[in-house]
């Protein structure tokens, strides 16, 4: 079968949402379904801050938990019902091991850096299990600068990443300006720049949700 590129898909999203890292993996199922009669199409993620005003460097994750869902307890229900949606989108979250809630700007400039190497979504997917599963800071540069490595971003991204600010301000008004265009839950889904959906819904109805979306810009541009 003959695939065609049908459009670019790109995905609204923070590096600290769990739901984003579930949204991508039944993303990834839809994306195989959809390859399966024919249809391909460019990847992207664009950035959005579900903490604008988090410090630079992160805070406690337990006592940020406790203070904005009133116990810990109660983010703990919350983290056993994440981690249930997990396992049936075939993502393990290990909240044990997560201790701080960072700042992702720093994040999100690696993920816009690795599309001049073609690897967005392989960095992508990289940060989310670094942060969701291992427990890593992903609000450090270095640390960071590791996944970008093990990712496939190429050595002089990596150094333009590590030696300034390179795509702070890109990512700052992006975010902002996905937020005032009335983004206002992630994971969103886009394609040609036309919002499809919100949430972390089964591979099926995303697969389901582009077809139509195909058509109907596929009707219009006939």
């Amino acid at each position: 079968m003959t695939t065609a590129i049908a459009g670019r898909i790109e995905i609204v999203s923070d590096a600290i949402c769990p739901w984003c890292w579930i949204g991508k993996a039944h993303l990834d199922g839809a994306l195989e379904l959809l390859a399966a009669e024919g249809l391909a199409f460019g990847l992207g993620w664009l950035p959005f801050q579900l903490n604008p005003d988090m410090p630079e460097g992160g805070v406690d994750r337990r006592a940020y938990r406790t203070e904005k869902f009133g116990s810990w307890e109660r983010s703990q229900q919350m983290d056993a019902q994440v981690a249930d949606a997990g396992r049936v989108a075939g993502v393990e979250f290990r909240h044990d091991r997560m201790a701080r809630t960072p700042n992702t700007v720093e994040a999100h400039r690696l993920i816009r850096l690795a599309g001049v190497d073609g690897v967005q979504h392989a960095t992508m997917d990289r940060v989310f299990r670094a942060y969701f599963n291992e427990g890593q800071d992903i609000g450090d540069r270095a640390v960071l600068g590791a996944l970008g490595r093990e990712a496939g971003m190429a050595a002089p991204t990596l150094e333009a990443f590590a030696a300034g600010d390179a795509a702070r301000a890109e990512v700052v008004a992006e975010s902002r300006a996905l937020a005032q265009a009335g983004i206002n839950g992630v994971p969103s889904v886009l394609l040609d720049r036309h919002l499809l959906f919100s949430g972390a819904m089964p591979a099926e109805r995303m697969a389901d949700g582009i077809r139509r979306a195909v058509a109907i810009l596929r009707d219009r541009a006939a």
